[in-house]
Formats: structure tokens, C-alpha cells, sequence
């Protein structure tokens, strides 16, 4: 049976980047899992492609239909944002995938798929670098939104201190403060959990040490 990398973490601590490299070639093979939200499209965004987007109408639907296979919903600045995973189809047993969660939501897949299926990857940074870097991507948006960075960067407190890491039973975590380091260690772990050979630890990070965390997705919580 193939397992679910859940990568989580605060906001802005690199795991959009993290995830499109490990997408991007090397073993293990992983396949991707496109979730929903309820959030408007952002600069760069394709349907299908960071997201299916749709509204609260269309996620009751879903919900109706026993669909739902884990949610979150926040409260922003603008609004109420739900971000879910959908059984869909694009989820089999026999391969091996990797998505962008929440203790939250890696709570609920194990939940729905078994806690055996359910691998982490904890992803942290220093604050004041993620601080930076959430600037730094806000200000590439075409309506910068500062006021809910900012209640992203707080929320993230709570949602990630150390007592609900702790209670979700992970005990490791990878510090994304050297880009091309930190995925050679997810990488090894990765393969240990799903039963591959790492292959070379290079493969598929060229550009990795210039690009940084430019990754632009938006799940608040800890999405990218």
C-alpha cells in the first residue's frame, strides 16, 4: 500500500518549494494530490493547478456527497477560506503521494486513511526569516494583502506550537535554512518510510540554493 507525505509547517517556511522539488524528479517517485479551496485565485494560480477553486456552495456539495476527505476553514481578513481534499479519484491504494497540510488536516487523513498511510514532514524556520519571506511574497501579489499575512504569521502560533506537535505524535522536524541540505534530509526520510532507494541526493535541485522560497499557493496554516 503507498503512503501520504503530509508536509506542514508555519507559513512561509518553504514547503511550496519544497514540494515542486520533490515533484520535480529523484526517487521515491511521488505523485501530487490538488486540493480545493474556497479563496480567490491568486497571481500565478491555475485552476487544476495549485487549486481547484470553487465556493461554499459547491463544498456543501461535496460535503452531501460524503466526499470530504479532510477541511479547514479560516477566518481571514476578507472573509471565510476553506481549504479540503476531495475523494475525487486522484487518490488510489497501491501509489504514493505527497500534499501541503495542517496538523489539522494530517490528523484527519489519518483518520481517514489509517495512521500507517499518513508520513510527516514538519518543516521550520526562524520567525524573523519567515517574516521576510511572507513580505517579500506579498509584495509580488498584484493587491498585496498585509493585514491577513499578518494574521496568518499569529495564527501560525497556535496552530504549530510545540504541544500540538507533540500530540500528533511527531518527533521530527527539518529546518528549511539551507534549501538544498534540508530536501537531501527529506528526501532519505521520505524513502525510508515508502521502502525506496533515495537515489542521488542532487537529483533535481538545480537552481535550489538561488531560488529560495518563492512559492505562492497561499494556504494559510501552514501551506507555504
Amino acid at each position: 500500500m503507498g503512503k501520504i507525505i503530509c508536509l506542514m509547517g508555519k507559513s512561509s517556511t518553504g514547503k511550496d518549494t519544497i514540494y515542486k522539488r520533490l515533484l520535480e524528479g529523484g526517487s521515491p517517485e511521488l505523485k501530487s494530490i490538488v486540493p480545493y479551496t474556497t479563496r480567490p485565485v491568486r497571481s500565478g494560480e491555475r485552476e487544476g493547478a495549485e487549486y481547484f477553486f470553487t465556493d461554499d456552495v459547491g463544498f456543501r456539495r461535496l460535503q452531501e456527497q460524503k466526499k470530504i476527505i479532510e477541511s479547514r476553514e479560516y477566518h481571514t481578513f476578507y472573509g471565510l477560506w476553506r481549504y479540503f481534499t476531495v475523494d475525487d479519484g486522484q487518490i488510489n491504494e497501491e501509489d504514493s503521494y505527497i500534499m501541503i497540510g495542517t496538523l489539522e488536516a494530517y490528523r484527519q487523513l489519518q483518520d481517514y486513511f489509517g495512521r500507517d498511510r499518513i508520513v510527516p514532514v514538519m518543516i521550520e524556520l526562524d520567525d524573523g526569516d519567515r517574516l521576510q519571506r511572507a513580505l517579500d511574497r506579498e509584495r509580488q501579489q498584484e493587491k498585496p494583502g498585509y493585514e491577513e499575512m499578518c494574521r496568518r504569521f499569529l495564527a501560525d502560533s497556535a496552530d504549530f506550537s510545540t504541544e500540538k506537535i507533540r500530540e500528533a505524535g511527531i518527533t521530527r522536524c527539518f529546518v528549511n535554512d539551507d534549501l538544498v541540505r534540508c530536501l537531501q534530509e527529506i528526501r532519505k526520510y521520505i524513502a525510508a518510510e515508502i521502502g525506496c532507494d533515495s537515489g542521488g541526493n542532487s537529483e533535481g535541485m538545480k537552481g535550489e540554493q538561488a531560488d529560495g522560497d518563492q512559492g505562492k499557493s497561499g494556504q494559510p496554516g501552514g501551506a507555504d
